[in-house]
């Protein structure tokens, strides 16, 4: 279909500012917070990163739908985003692994969204503005005043304070297995992985080492984890605001207190940062793409990562320092952003227990942090190996 031939649509920010558009997608209204992500790859694992709910998300890249979408790069069972503005959607996709049609798959998932803006106007307003409340209305919910569609677009409950994770999770545990994913000896070591919006990337890298993944709900509490006796405990990435993830904070407070090894990304690292003591905050409008510099302190070496969060761990940067839960002895900053100095990773100096801001699975992205997979196999073998000692002593 020509995108003249589709029906009008707004994009209106609380701040009264509004894009004039056609349709793109689901023809509806939508609201979420406005973000914009400068990935030139990968829509279809944007869409699908459950780190996205209820966000609007601003494609920077102009030409979006291209490669179409098919069933091997999704990260999730469904679209995520609560709205999609892109450029220039393509009329056709072209490309052999190709089985259907990014508008198709939007308006299969309800997805409401917006073609033909200035996305780089977009973008440039959320930068100076920061991330806000924003909706899209297309066909007749377009016809309205925009002084009313700002009024609704106002009403609607900001990304602060938001407890997301839960809505995301998945309800019912399941298990990853190596043998699924080319490992072809027994398994290493069981991970107990809480899913907080987790990418299916996320527990097939672990397998691919040989870990034995148990994807376990979002409020599965310490007892439930320790059932499946596990080497270790992963936290995932996911959305909303960390402020409000109690419950996780002091289920992650329990594994640091048992000394079980620990990784967490994104939520959480956050969340980690939280269990230690630290505060978190919202940035002004995030980090999302494919191509963002973190520096690795402990090598000195510079990565591109993937990312995908709004909120950030407020910890020195210079360190080592006693956790403000002392209890839980020294930690450091391990990895700091380029861009900003944003805190990008934790490392625990006293318990098996690191973290990273980003989403080292790669999906889709660079392939720099894969290392971090292996450091969690190494922390979990070091354990394993400190545990028989002491057992045998």
């Amino acid at each position: 279909m020509s995108i003249t031939n589709t029906p009008e649509a707004l994009l209106v920010l609380e701040d009264g500012k509004v894009f004039s558009g056609r349709a793109y997608g689901q023809t509806g209204t939508t609201f979420g917070e406005l973000v914009f992500t400068t990935g030139m790859t990968g829509y279809q694992e944007t869409l699908t990163d459950p780190s996205f709910a209820r966000q609007i998300v601003v494609q920077t890249a102009p030409h979006i739908g291209n490669t179409g979408v098919n069933a091997e790069d999704e990260e999730s069972v469904r679209i995520w985003v609560a709205g999609y503005v892109v450029r220039d959607a393509a009329r056709r996709p072209s490309n052999w692994r190709s089985e259907g049609t990014l508008d198709e798959e939007l308006r299969k998932d309800g997805i409401v969204g917006i073609q033909g803006v200035d996305t780089r106007a977009i973008t440039r307003h959320v930068r100076d503005k920061g991330a806000m409340r924003s909706g899209i209305f297309s066909g007749e919910a377009a016809e309205q005043p925009v002084a009313e569609l700002v009024k609704q677009v106002a009403q609607q409950q900001p990304m602060a304070g938001s407890r997301l994770a839960e809505e995301v999770s998945t309800t019912e545990a399941y298990w990853v297995e190596p043998a699924q994913h080319g490992w072809d000896a027994a398994p290493r070591f069981t991970v107990a992985a809480l899913d907080l919006g987790i990418k299916g990337m996320t527990p097939q890298r672990l397998a691919e080492r040989g870990v034995r993944v148990r994807v376990m709900p979002a409020d599965s509490t310490l007892e439930q984890l320790l059932e499946l006796e596990p080497d270790g405990v992963f936290l995932s990435n996911g959305p909303g605001d960390p402020a409000t993830a109690d419950v996780q904070v002091k289920l992650t407070q329990d594994v640091l207190e048992r000394r079980l090894p620990f990784f967490g990304i994104c939520f959480g690292n956050q969340i980690l940062g939280r269990a230690l003591g630290f505060g978190t905050y919202k940035l002004p409008f995030g980090h999302r793409g494919i191509n963002q510099p973190v520096l690795d302190r402990t090598t000195g070496k510079v990565e591109i990562t993937a990312q995908n969060h709004g909120f950030a761990v407020d910890a020195p940067l210079d360190g080592p320092v006693t956790a403000p839960e002392a209890r839980f002895g020294r930690v450091e900053v391990s990895h700091i952003c380029l861009n900003d100095d944003v805190v990008e990773g934790l490392r625990c100096l006293d318990l098996p227990a690191f973290s990273v801001q980003y989403h080292p699975e790669a999906a889709a992205g660079p392939h720099d942090a894969a290392y971090l997979f292996d450091r969690f196999v190494d922390v979990m073998a070091a354990h394993s190996a400190a545990s028989a000692t002491t057992q045998e002593g």
